[in-house]
C-alpha cells in the first residue's frame, strides 16, 4: 500500500496547496481562494491524478481528517470533495479502513496520455477547420494599435447603457415565472412588432410580425438560410469580392460557390450565372468596396431571380448609415413575387454582445425558419428581447440613431478630408457614401501585406481586401473603419498611413 505524505506547497499565483508523494511521485494540487469552490479544486486534483495513474486502483487516499488539518481547512470541505468522487465511481469506501480508489480502474491508466484521439469529422465538421485559421475570433486580433481604423464594430462609447440598465431591471423586475420559461422561437411578439414598425418607416421594408425571425445576429441568420435553402452541390452565386461570414457558411453548406463580379454600381447583374439557387447580396453598402448597387441593377437583379425562380438574400448590414442624397430603399422592398429574404443586426447600431439579429423571409418559408431556428437553439434570451422591444417603441433608439448618424457623418467628413490632404492622387475612394467604412485603392502596385505591415510599425490599424475575393483580385486594397475613432484619432492615422505610401 502506498504511503502518502502531504505538506504545504506555495505558488506565485496560488494562496496555497498541498503536494502529494504516492510511492515517491510528486504531485501537486494548488489551491486558491480565487475561482472554483475549494472543495472541486481539492476533487479536480485527485480526480487527474486518478485518470493519468499517479494513484492507482486499491491504493488508499488520506483520511478527511488528516488531509483538513494539513491543509488548514474545513473538514467539511475535504468531505464534499471525497463525496463527489465516491458518486461518480472513482472511490469506494471500506468500512472501519478508509477511502480507496475503485478497483474497476485497474487497467484503464493511458498508455499513451499525451496523445489525442483521431476523431472523424463530418463534411461539416472538415469545411470549418479549413476556415478557422481566417475566422475574426476576438482573441486573435492583432495587438491594440494607437490609431486602429477597425471595421464592423459598433461605437459603444455614446450608447446610453444607464438607460437600457433600467429598462433590464424593469424588465427583470416585472418577468413572471411563466415569462422565464423556453420562449416563442420566432422571438418576443412585441420585438417583432417593434421591428416591423421600424423597418417600415427606415428602409421601406414590406413586412407584418409574422414574417420576421429574431435570431442571435446576422450570422446565425446566414447559417439558418444554408440550412434551409441550400443542399450539398447546390450553385449559389455571391459577389466578388464577399463577406467571409457568408463565403464560409455557404462552403461548410457544401454549396458550389458562382463569384459574381462587382464595380462601382455594386453587383453586375449581367454576369450572374444561368442558374443558382440563391444569390447573396449586401446593396446598400457592398462588402467590402461600399459600392451602393444602382436602382437599375436592383430591378435586373429581381427580374433575373423571377427568370431563374431564384431566392435573393439582401444583407442590410449597415444600411441605417447613408450621407449623400437620399438613401435608396430596400431591395426587398421593390419585391412583389416573395423571392427576397431580407437580414439585419443590432450589432453595429446597438453594440455586439447583444447578438440579437433578425431575418424577414416571405411568409411561406416562415414555418420553416421559425422550426429551423427552434431546433438550433430554441429561443434567443427573452430578457434582452423584450428590452429591445421597449428601446425601439419608446423612441430611444432612433434618438440613438440619429446620435450615430451625426457621429459617423463627422468622422467620416475629416477622413475624406485628411485622404485628400495627406494621400492626394496617390489612392482612389470608394465606399464613402454610406456605411462606417471605405476603401483605399493605391494607383501604384504595392503589397497589400507589406503595407499594413509598415502602417502597423507607426501604430495605424488598416485591413487588406484581397482575401475576400474567390477570383484573383485585380489590384489590392485596403479598407478603413471609422466608426469607433475620434476626429483627432483620423487626422494622425491617415497622416502616419501617407508617409507608408
Amino acid at each position: 500500500m502506498a504511503r502518502l505524505n502531504i505538506c504545504y506547497g506555495y505558488k506565485s499565483d496560488v494562496n496555497y496547496g498541498i503536494f502529494i508523494y504516492p510511492l515517491s511521485m510528486e504531485l501537486a494540487i494548488p489551491l486558491s481562494k480565487k475561482g472554483e469552490p475549494l472543495f472541486r479544486q481539492v476533487y479536480l486534483g485527485l480526480r487527474q491524478a486518478i485518470l493519468v495513474g499517479n494513484f492507482r486502483a486499491g491504493d488508499q487516499l488520506p483520511s478527511t481528517r488528516d488531509m483538513a488539518e494539513q491543509l488548514g481547512i474545513s473538514r467539511t470541505v475535504v468531505l464534499l470533495a471525497y463525496d463527489q468522487l465516491l458518486a461518480e465511481g472513482f472511490v469506494e469506501g471500506r468500512s472501519g479502513s478508509g477511502t480507496y480508489v475503485s478497483e474497476f480502474l485497474k487497467g484503464t491508466r493511458p498508455k499513451s496520455p499525451e496523445k489525442s484521439a483521431r476523431v472523424q469529422l463530418s463534411r461539416f465538421g472538415v469545411a470549418a477547420a479549413q476556415a478557422a485559421s481566417g475566422v475574426d475570433f476576438p482573441d486573435r486580433r492583432s495587438a491594440v494599435l494607437r490609431y486602429n481604423f477597425a471595421f464592423g464594430r459598433s461605437d459603444t462609447t455614446i450608447f446610453p447603457f444607464e438607460m437600457w440598465r433600467r429598462i433590464l431591471l424593469a424588465k427583470a423586475r416585472e418577468a413572471s415565472v411563466r415569462e422565464l420559461d423556453y420562449g416563442p422561437a420566432a422571438g418576443v411578439p412585441a420585438l417583432r412588432e417593434a421591428i416591423c414598425v421600424h423597418l417600415r418607416r427606415s428602409r421601406a421594408v414590406v413586412c407584418d410580425p409574422s414574417e420576421v425571425i429574431v435570431v442571435n445576429g446576422s450570422q446565425q441568420a446566414l447559417d439558418l438560410i444554408a440550412r434551409v435553402l441550400v443542399e450539398r452541390g447546390d450553385s449559389v452565386a455571391i459577389e466578388d469580392p464577399q463577406y467571409q461570414g457568408t463565403r464560409e457558411v455557404l462552403r461548410a453548406a457544401g454549396a458550389r460557390l458562382r463569384p459574381v463580379p462587382v464595380d462601382r454600381d455594386g453587383l453586375n447583374p449581367a454576369k450572374l450565372p444561368k442558374q443558382a439557387r440563391l444569390v447573396f447580396v449586401t446593396p446598400s453598402h457592398q462588402f467590402p468596396t461600399g459600392a451602393i448597387l444602382s436602382l437599375a441593377r436592383r430591378i435586373e437583379l429581381l427580374e433575373w431571380a423571377r427568370r431563374t425562380n431564384s431566392v435573393i438574400v439582401e444583407n442590410d448590414y449597415d444600411g441605417e448609415f447613408h450621407y449623400q442624397g437620399r438613401p435608396l430603399e430596400s431591395l426587398q422592398g421593390l419585391d412583389t413575387e416573395g423571392r427576397v429574404i431580407y437580414l439585419g443586426t443590432f450589432s453595429r447600431t446597438v453594440f455586439p454582445a447583444l447578438r440579437i439579429g433578425y431575418l424577414i423571409v416571405p411568409k411561406l418559408l416562415a414555418p420553416a425558419f421559425t422550426t429551423a431556428k427552434w431546433l438550433c437553439d430554441q429561443h434567443s434570451a427573452t430578457l434582452e428581447q423584450q428590452t429591445l422591444a421597449e428601446f425601439i417603441t419608446s423612441g430611444m433608439y432612433e434618438r440613438h440613431l440619429r446620435r450615430l448618424r451625426r457621429r459617423n457623418t463627422a468622422r467620416r467628413e475629416v477622413l475624406v478630408q485628411a485622404i485628400q490632404k495627406y494621400l492626394g492622387e496617390r489612392v482612389e475612394v470608394t465606399g464613402d457614401g454610406s456605411g462606417a467604412h471605405v476603401v483605399l485603392w493605391p494607383r501604384k502596385r504595392v503589397s497589400e501585406d507589406t503595407v499594413i505591415a509598415q502602417a502597423a510599425s507607426r501604430g495605424v490599424g488598416i485591413y487588406g481586401i484581397s482575401h475576400s475575393f474567390l477570383t484573383r483580385p485585380s489590384r489590392p486594397g485596403l479598407m478603413l473603419g471609422y466608426s469607433t475613432m475620434n476626429e483627432a484619432e483620423i487626422r494622425e492615422g491617415i497622416r502616419l498611413l501617407g508617409e507608408v505610401l
